[in-house]
């Protein structure tokens, strides 16, 4: 049987830091999960972007 009320797993969205200031077209974005609990602070991960065509720090927006 399921839990009732608020889970500790969120979904959140990470953004590219270096895709707003490169001024190209288009943004970079992933959606991944997180514990609450455990990473109360914005996550900061390094992803591929696409468009730039290299690894960059993508931080969580809300």
């Amino acid at each position: 049987m399921a839990k009732k009320g608020k889970g500790n797993r969120v979904q959140v969205i990470l953004e590219c830091t270096e895709h707003k200031t490169s001024g190209m077209p288009g943004v970079s974005r992933y959606i991944t999960v997180k514990n609450r609990k455990n990473t109360p602070e914005r996550m900061e991960l390094k992803k591929f972007n696409p468009v730039l065509k290299k690894y960059t720090i993508h931080k969580e927006i809300k």
